[in-house]
């Protein structure tokens, strides 16, 4: 049995197919139902945010579970397989553990060492417990990813600066324009990333901040505590007509502004160019809006490109990451190995003691002249004979566990101690 991960990442996949992969957090549950009842998937975890859609897996076999993934991603995002097979990546065992903990150290991200992964890599792992998708083998695989990303960022400067998404949308806004000083910004959404960008934007001598949501309440508190207007999604056209900046990062499953919504706006704005720099995946914005004229859009492949330029001054940091996810990985797989064996360790020494206490019954007559200091010799007499043939078993199992060879081990001791 195998731990694997299967899925499509933003550094091979174009976004137009990527987005219409996502899985929105609305889905979550029937999609973990679903993989879980797949005759080859134990255990699931779905991993879904503006970079990637992962499913993590505690499989019966790599192949087999390879395939109900497959057939799980076709049948859910109602894409054929051949558009997205070629793009799949598959791991398993300590190469899955190692890409777990890379994406949740930030070094598989888009903007390298961003933090937001790391709420995202909790919050899939949360949804899947809450779900009974999860168990002995993924929970203890995230929560140590949880731990070696907390590690990345506490022991290495990876995340100096820019250290998320929405402050990297934030950042190529202001190269565009050369500053947002002065500028009238809307910000659409007040989700994680909605509100990343608002505070993003806090305090930085920004004219005014209108934020706009799904749910009104959560637009005002998001306004009201980064100093911002709350406005109403049915405004956005009055809005627009006025703002310098749009950034957008919804959880719609379709665009919310169509290519005739802006064409409209432009109207009125009196010359003046529109900047939209659309963060959501899916994109909010029908992509053909980039065509009209006074409208500059941009989404995650320009934010991609524009965050390829700053690694440049972390790239050192890399080296020092990657050191941290080895160390852990090592200890990883060492703990894992030990709890893999340990049920069929304690099988075994169980088996030794119930034969050593059945004996000493056996013969508890022909012992009974002996007085109680000789009894507890015999007693630790047996003990020792049965701890010594047991050890170089135990020792063997241990040494070969996760391995061809400790799985023949497995069976000869399951089979000739009938454990």
């Amino acid at each position: 049995m195998s731990v694997v991960v299967v899925g499509l990442n933003h550094r091979t996949v174009p976004l137009d197919l990527l987005e219409r992969m996502t899985v929105p957090a609305s889905r979550l549950p029937k999609a973990l139902a679903d993989l879980s009842s797949r005759e080859h998937v134990t255990e699931a975890v779905v991993l879904s945010t503006c970079n990637r859609i992962e499913v993590y897996a505690f499989a019966e076999k790599f192949h087999g579970a390879y395939q109900d993934i497959r057939d799980f991603f076709a049948e859910s995002s109602h894409v054929a397989p051949e558009e997205f097979s070629d793009y799949l990546t598959g791991l398993y065992d300590a190469d899955a553990a190692r890409h777990l903990f890379s994406v949740a150290s930030g070094l598989d991200s888009a903007v390298l060492g961003e933090h937001e992964i790391l709420g995202q890599v909790r919050s899939a792992w949360e949804t899947a417990a809450t779900e009974d998708s999860v168990g002995p083998v993924l929970n203890p695989l995230f929560r140590h990813a949880l731990e070696v990303g907390k590690r990345v960022r506490t022991d290495t400067a990876i995340s100096r600066n820019i250290t998320s998404v929405s402050q990297a949308a934030v950042a190529m806004a202001t190269e565009r324009l050369g500053g947002l000083e002065g500028r009238q910004v809307l910000v659409v959404g007040a989700g994680e990333m909605g509100e990343g960008l608002a505070r993003a934007l806090h305090g930085g001598g920004v004219a005014g901040i209108l934020v706009a949501n799904r749910t009104w309440e959560r637009a005002v508190d998001v306004a009201e505590r980064l100093g911002g207007t709350p406005v109403r999604l049915d405004d956005l056209p009055r809005h627009l007509a006025t703002v310098d900046v749009l950034l957008t990062s919804t959880g719609a499953s379709a665009v919310i502004l169509e290519h005739g919504d802006l064409a409209t706006v432009v109207g009125r704005r009196d010359g003046r160019n529109l900047l939209v720099v659309d963060i959501a995946v899916p994109r909010d914005v029908d992509p053909t809006a980039g065509e009209i004229d006074g409208v500059t859009l941009l989404d995650m492949d320009d934010l991609r490109a524009f965050a390829e330029a700053g690694i440049r001054e972390r790239q050192r940091e890399i080296t020092a990451v990657q050191a941290i996810v080895d160390a852990e990985l090592d200890r990883y797989v060492d703990e894992s190995t030990a709890r893999s064996v340990a049920p069929l360790v304690s099988s075994l020494r169980n088996r030794g003691e119930e034969v050593r206490a059945g004996e000493l019954e056996r013969l508890a007559a022909r012992l009974g002249d002996l007085d109680p200091r000789q009894k507890e010799a015999v007693e630790a007499l047996a003990a020792g004979i049965v701890g010594k043939l047991l050890h170089e078993p135990t020792v063997r199992m241990k040494d070969a566990a996760g391995s061809a060879r400790g799985e023949r081990l497995a069976e000869a001791l399951r089979d000739l101690f009938d454990l």
